[in-house]
């Protein structure tokens, strides 16, 4: 392989982080790369740590009378989303990752680059190889499967560590230092079908909600785009209002964690109000369009008639209960910061409709950085499940980060910032889960910052680095190790 690191700034950074690229580290599949950091910390006589999920802890003293400072963490995980271009021919559980550059970037050719979060270990590896950078005791952790469930960092032992700083390079904006981010919990509503048998009589439609931008119910939550099974809810709702009809079938979304984008129900009417249906449908249309004007200019709601076979609807009973679930059922913005402007706090997505033989089921993702707001979010959830006699679970409760006025960490990132460029970093935090919520859990005397450099187009084929960001955040780091006495 081509010494591609040769020339680029910082060369030890970028001389580690193509060493790692060239090891598949997909999730599930680090067993190489966590051995790799074994052998390279065994090679430098410093103690490493490697526990049954494959997570590595390597620890080195202090140095340039920085050896009594307080011990401080250094985290990412070594994990990478592994995404190609259809036509790129590669085997990320064998082949090495290759890299190019282009101008200030650094990109793979035509696959996930594993910036997110390969920046992070050759940090943590270029300091731990240093022999001249002057820093307190540092303990390296490298967390497996993060991609796929913080996995590695729900198994870890944080008994294993001593220092009460951390600090999380799992950041994607330079300049952005997160200091928080949501727990949560997921959610699954289900209600018993009641079935009857059709009349001959009836003419079937299929109502379908299409066009809506969707996103991530995290980070695209406060947009406040139209969710496609409420929209339905409020389609089914009014129908009910002014004609008789029965459902067969309701369907929409496809990822809890994910805004919906489309939603299908499949409605029997009588033939005497089959004018009156597309008049309300019509005037439904109309009036959502200009309700999501802005937000989702190309939001559709279509009618045709239904080819398929129907040999059964659901009660009127069923068909009640399934409307008031996507009526009553918490979704969007639930809270927002008075301490991080524009930051929300708490919020539910009602992601995924399922209808199936025996059951309709409505699953959302609650978040919430505040745990109390997260768990009476789930108490109305759970209320609406009960009032309706539906079927009610939980599962994949993690936990939040939350925002600590007081954060001595923080403060010395801020000092440093200030005293390096003139100006003040942004102080934020994401809606989202970060291992950081799991490792508060754990040690709540934990104080911690994450920051990262400028990652563009991640868990894509067309993810890139900044190579002079890389070097820049470097420099600021090494600036908050030296401050830290």
């Amino acid at each position: 392989m081509t010494d591609i690191y040769k020339g680029l700034d910082p060369e030890p950074v970028f001389k580690f982080f193509q060493e790692i690229s060239s090891i598949p580290r997909g999730s599930g599949n680090e067993k190489a790369i966590s051995d790799y950091m074994v052998e390279f910390a065994r090679a430098r006589n410093l103690h490493c740590i490697q526990d049954e999920a494959l997570n590595i802890i390597i620890k080195k003293p202090g140095n340039f009378g920085y050896e009594n400072a307080p011990t401080v963490i250094i985290q990412g995980h070594m994990d990478m989303v592994c995404d190609k271009n259809k036509e790129t021919r590669h085997d990320f559980e064998k082949d090495p990752i290759k890299l190019r550059v282009e101008g200030d970037m650094l990109y793979a050719n035509n696959t996930t680059l594993g910036a997110d979060n390969g920046i992070a270990v050759a940090y943590g590896l270029a300091l731990l190889d240093s022999k001249d950078i002057p820093h307190p005791p540092l303990e390296v952790l490298l967390t497996t499967e993060e991609e796929t469930g913080l996995i590695g960092a729900s198994a870890l032992d944080m008994n294993n560590l001593t220092g009460k700083y951390l600090i999380n390079i799992d950041s994607e904006e330079e300049g952005y230092l997160l200091a928080g981010c949501a727990g949560g919990v997921r959610t699954k509503h289900c209600i018993p079908i009641s079935w009857e048998d059709v009349k001959d009589e009836l003419e079937y439609y299929i109502i379908s909600i299409k066009g809506l931008k969707g996103g991530h119910s995290g980070a695209d939550i406060h947009l406040d785009r139209g969710n496609s099974n409420k929209l339905m809810g409020r389609a089914l709702n009014q129908l009910q209002r002014s004609i008789n009809y029965s459902v067969a079938d309701i369907n929409g979304g496809f990822k809890m964690n994910a805004i919906p984008r489309e939603a299908d129900a499949v409605v029997a009417i009588e033939p005497q109000d089959n004018a009156k249906f597309l008049e309300i449908i019509d005037d439904l249309r109309e009036t959502l369009k200009n309700e999501l004007r802005v937000t989702d200019s190309g939001f559709s709601l279509n009618t045709e008639k239904y080819q398929n076979d129907v040999k059964k609807v659901f009660s009127e009973d069923t068909k009640k209960k399934v409307i008031m679930s996507l009526l009553l059922i918490p979704n969007g913005v639930m809270s927002m910061s008075h301490e991080i402007q524009g930051l929300v706090v708490s919020s539910s997505n009602l992601g995924v409709v399922t209808t199936d033989e025996k059951e309709v089921c409505f699953e959302s993702a609650v978040r919430s950085s505040v745990k109390s707001l997260k768990y009476y979010i789930l108490s109305q959830t759970e209320a609406v499940a009960e009032l309706l006699g539906a079927e009610f679970e939980t599962s994949s409760d993690y936990p939040e980060w939350e925002f600590e006025p007081n954060s001595k960490l923080r403060t010395i990132f801020e000092e440093v910032y200030e005293s390096m460029y003139g100006k003040n970093p942004v102080i934020t935090a994401v809606h989202g889960g970060l291992e950081c919520g799991l490792f508060k859990a754990k040690r709540p005397d934990l104080d911690m910052v994450s920051m990262g450099p400028n990652l563009y187009d991640v868990h894509t084929p067309n993810e890139h680095l900044s190579i002079s960001s890389t070097r820049r955040v470097w420099e600021y780091l090494l600036e908050v190790l030296k401050s830290i006495k």
